[in-house]
């Protein structure tokens, strides 16, 4: 029996942009936790005691800025020397867009697999080998598991492979291969890199996911880290996923549905809160907070929603502390059915936008109507702002939902003080 750890996609001192357009945001923290994350798989390596580690790709995040990067590897490299564990990289295309001519030689315990062929390593007291094939440019279209070699007969195979595999969605289609391909080398486990959710492709052999070691941003939300593979004496490995992340993204959903004030949105969000506290205690949680349902309060929300995004924040520090931080609020109100719509021309500007958003047609006229508009707009604002795309008519629609509000409630306030 042994142990390996199978990780990936560590993305190592990933600068996170944008950090500093958030007030109050712990950039600091968030920027260090790529390391942090690191940290940990090195510390359960040596805990677990396990025989080898393979990293599958995007190990750094492009160029180093400086030493400090390579310096840092080297250190949680000659860690794992230490303890007499060997670690095994393929350079995904992250690793292969760096230019940087400077390197330094890493400690002799680290093997990066070559990219002008696919290479084998072996471990002959373990009766392992290795297959796997880096990166040589940062856009690689062609089949790399096409060339790997058949499996060594007598011997645990692990095929390491930065792959998109049949394509997933957010990930650029680099060496695309299909399950087929993988099965038909006869290998016991591929470790696969490069998409950064976990998941488990195929059971028998495992065709394995690992997901990154550390959220980035928003959308990689939930638990990362790395697959704990214990292989028994038959040859059958079982995984065991393993956390690592020290800063956690997630979506927070708030039901607005039946709240008579957004005092009771706020009251919700606690419950919420309090929960989120409870299972993971010592994490810096990062939460993208939606506001949905049909409400009463729905324009008293809308009509000042920095306002109600604050009252927000504010229950997080209340609660929470530093321990969480809300880094968007969405709010995807409505108001119930069946209200009615002042009337005049008012009313008639609101039939208007609710017709707008219910046709796809009339949006993308819109869009169309916008464009001079969205060139005026400062470079800086619509790079900060993820929903200002006024080509993307679900963004268009979720604007106008937004302005609709906003425009009755001072229509209305010019009505009372003409």
């Amino acid at each position: 029996m042994f142990k390996f750890i199978h990780a990936a996609d560590i993305h190592l001192d990933s600068p996170l942009l944008k950090l500093d357009a958030y007030e109050g945001a712990p950039a600091a923290e968030i920027r260090g936790a790529t390391r942090r994350a690191f940290e940990n798989l090195v510390r359960t390596a040596v805990e677990e005691a396990v025989a080898f580690v393979v990293i599958a790709g995007d190990l750094f995040d492009g160029d180093w800025k400086d030493y400090n990067t390579g310096l840092y590897l080297v250190s949680q490299m000659s860690k794992l020397r230490e303890a007499g564990i060997p670690v095994f990289v393929v350079a995904g295309n992250h690793d292969a867009a760096s230019t940087i001519t400077r390197s330094l030689r890493l400690p002799e315990n680290v093997h990066f697999f070559p990219a002008d062929r696919p290479d084998t390593f072996g471990l002959d007291r373990l009766g392992v080998v290795l297959h796997g094939r880096s990166f040589g440019t940062p856009a690689v279209k062609a089949d790399l598991a096409q060339s790997y070699p058949p499996a060594a007969a007598g011997c645990f195979n692990i095929g390491v492979l930065h792959t998109c595999a049949t394509g997933r969605e957010g990930h650029e289609p680099y060496a695309p291969c299909t399950l087929e391909t993988l099965q038909a080398k006869g290998y016991d486990y591929w470790a696969l890199g490069h998409v950064h959710r976990r998941e488990v492709l195929l059971g028998d052999p495992p065709v394995v996911f690992a997901g990154n070691t550390q959220g980035r941003h928003a959308r990689e939300t939930g638990p990362k880290g790395c697959f704990l593979v214990t292989v028994d004496d038959a040859g059958r490995p079982n995984l065991d996923f393993k956390p690592l992340d020290v800063v956690r993204w997630e979506a927070a959903a708030v039901d607005a549905s039946g709240t008579e004030s957004g005092y009771d949105l706020l009251d919700r969000f606690r419950e919420d809160l309090l929960k989120r506290l409870e299972r993971a205690p010592d994490l810096l949680t990062v939460l993208r907070v939606t506001v949905a349902g049909e409400t009463t309060v729905h324009d008293e929300i809308l009509s000042d929603p920095e306002r109600w995004m604050h009252e927000l924040r504010a229950a997080a520090v209340d609660e929470a502390g530093e321990r969480i931080w809300i880094e968007k609020v969405v709010f995807n109100i409505r108001p119930p059915a069946g209200v009615k719509k002042p009337e005049g021309g008012v009313g008639e500007l609101l039939d208007l936008i609710d017709e707008l958003s219910a046709a796809p047609e009339l949006l993308s006229s819109l869009s169309a109507e916008l464009v001079d508009l969205s060139k005026k707009l400062p470079r800086e604002f619509k790079e900060a702002s993820e929903t200002w795309r006024l080509d993307d008519p679900c963004r268009l629609k979720k604007l106008l939902a937004e302005a609709k509000p906003l425009l009755l409630r001072r229509l209305l306030q010019d009505r009372r003080n003409p």
